[in-house]
């Protein structure tokens, strides 16, 4: 009988061992930010997110999905997620979505996008395009009308044009649409969407006649494999312009130079550690890590605004609820954020 007591005990203190040894790694596990949203953005956070996570040995576990700016917030405003990736700021109705949730946010700006427009190598006669042609060529009325590269400028190839774009819950959908058409959502229908950018990358370089719009960070790593097109806006006086960091850093690059954000659930900031010990770490390791991405970071009084925005709880959107085409950085940074939409801003004042 007491060899079987001391075999039960033997057996009873093995399991405690155990228990306690897994105690901490069920802790870790119980330790997670949630981040959901843009394509676009998906290079950096994943970038922060890794370095965080090694910074951390493994204590806090984040989780990054790309279900597109309208498919994160959608998911942010209902609770479900921590952080909100976005390439456009939050819109009205998501600000309205937000409040009826009982969701407040804290917005920052994390670097720049040089939106591209982008065409196969194989292509030998376009090297740039005005903003009009672009226009001419994705407004809902070009759908079944516009259809080959001859139609766009004379002397080009009388061959159908592949079209590749960000699908409808994309931010880059919005804001494409907003600085080549006019209204944000106002595009024509019949072309191949993704929120996917692989996706739209696949079929511009698997198609000569191709022509589609990508962010920077993923045309920059296939650039051997498709060609930039040069961008000529009428409203200002220089050149067709390549999309280019220096171009953007020079305000050349217009009007698709644009800043992305992410956004921060400030109930979550608040009572969980890991999240705002991941949005500090993000404030402070972003501006290296978007340059390893081929984004373009803020300035670093910007960062320092974020930083301050983050520590003193500052909920809302500078922008009101409108995306805003050509807006510097510098503007951004001094709005006050708002939590109720705003009127839109005249056309002539976004340009």
């Amino acid at each position: 009988m007491a060899a079987l007591r001391s075999c039960l005990a033997s057996v009873l203190m093995s399991a405690l061992v155990c228990t306690v040894g897994l105690a901490p790694t069920a802790a870790a596990q119980d330790k997670v930010v949630k981040i959901d949203g843009s394509s676009t953005v998906f290079p950096v956070t994943e970038a922060v997110a890794e370095e965080f996570q090694a910074a951390q040995k493994g204590a806090v576990k984040v989780t990054v999905g790309i279900s597109g700016t309208g498919g994160g917030f959608k998911k942010f405003v209902r609770g479900e997620i921590d952080i909100a990736d976005a390439s456009r700021p939050i819109s009205a109705e998501e600000m309205l979505a937000a409040k009826e949730g009982g969701i407040e946010y804290i917005e920052l700006p994390i670097c720049f996008d040089a939106l591209t427009v982008a065409i196969n190598p194989r292509n030998t006669w376009c090297d740039s395009m005005t903003v009009e042609e672009l226009k001419k060529l994705w407004e809902p009325g070009a759908q079944g009308k516009v259809t080959k590269w001859s139609q766009i400028r004379a002397g080009w190839p009388d061959e159908k044009i592949e079209l590749f774009g960000a699908g409808t819950d994309s931010g880059t959908f919005d804001y494409f649409t907003e600085a080549v058409v006019g209204k944000a959502k106002s595009s024509r229908g019949d072309y191949t969407a993704s929120e996917d950018d692989n996706v739209l990358v696949r079929g511009i370089e698997g198609n000569r006649f191709a022509l589609g719009y990508i962010p920077y960070a993923y045309f920059a790593p296939h650039a051997k494999r498709m060609k930039a097109v040069k961008v000529d806006w009428e409203k200002d006086a220089l050149p067709a312009m390549e999309p280019s960091m220096d171009n953007v850093i020079a305000g050349k690059y217009n009007p698709l130079s644009r800043p992305l954000f992410i956004y921060i659930n400030k109930k979550a900031l608040v009572t969980k550690p890991e999240v705002k010990a991941f949005a500090e770490f993000y404030v402070q390791n972003v501006a290296e890590l978007a340059e390893e991405v081929k984004y373009l970071p803020l300035p670093s009084m910007a960062y320092q605004t974020c930083g301050d925005r983050l520590a003193s709880l500052k909920t809302g959107t500078a922008f009101g609820g409108h995306t805003e085409v050509g807006l510097p950085v510098e503007e951004i940074m001094k709005r006050e954020p708002v939590n109720e939409p705003r009127k839109a801003p005249k056309q002539e004042e976004k340009k």
